[in-house]
């Protein structure tokens, strides 16, 4: 069952499930954030890894080459056009061990073709989260920092599972920086 903003918000300040955490929608000037009706709205911190081309590396998950990123820390990136960039959230999330969540990008980024994937959070994954943002446009694409960059959609189960993402010793375990991919 999708959970509501009063589970969110008890869960958040009761046991630290997102730190820090804003109680309510942040709306005037920026591109929103905190709590919403059936999930929370997460920003993106100022820390880039964007991807470039200039030492033709092949992008391979089993072998991964960072001299494919450029770092950039900043209040605002610039992501070139038909490319992508890592980022973290400014959240730290402790996910309980009922629970899954989904997030999905904000509209006002989508409507300009600025997609971002993250993959579900499992039961007892803990982190920042790296956040994979992608120009689809011919344009080069701004992202403002410390504003909202995709919702999250907390999923309860009625029972424990049988095997945590802790318990699995996950690779993305406790991340705290722009977590490139890992084997």
């Amino acid at each position: 069952m999708i959970k509501s903003d009063r589970w969110i918000r008890r869960t958040a300040l009761e046991h630290g499930m997102i730190e820090p955490f804003t109680e309510d929608q942040v709306r005037d000037g920026v591109i929103s954030y905190g709590l919403s009706s059936y999930g929370y709205d997460m920003r993106v911190s100022d820390e880039f890894r964007i991807f470039h081309n200039a030492l033709s590396p092949v992008v391979d998950p089993k072998h991964f080459d960072e001299r494919s990123f450029i770092e950039f820390k900043g209040d605002v990136c610039i992501v070139p056009p038909n490319s992508f960039a890592l980022a973290r959230s400014v959240e730290y999330f402790r996910i309980p061990r009922n629970v899954l969540t989904i997030c999905v990008g904000k509209s006002t980024y989508a409507r300009c073709g600025i997609i971002t994937n993250v993959t579900p959070f499992e039961p007892e994954w803990e982190g920042h989260v790296t956040l994979e943002i992608s120009n689809t446009t011919p344009l080069p694409a701004r992202i403002y920092a410390n504003e909202g960059i995709a919702q999250v959609l907390f999923f309860e189960s009625d029972e424990d599972c049988e095997k945590s993402y802790a318990d699995k010793k996950g690779k993305y375990q406790g991340q705290t920086g722009v977590t490139p991919p890992r084997l």
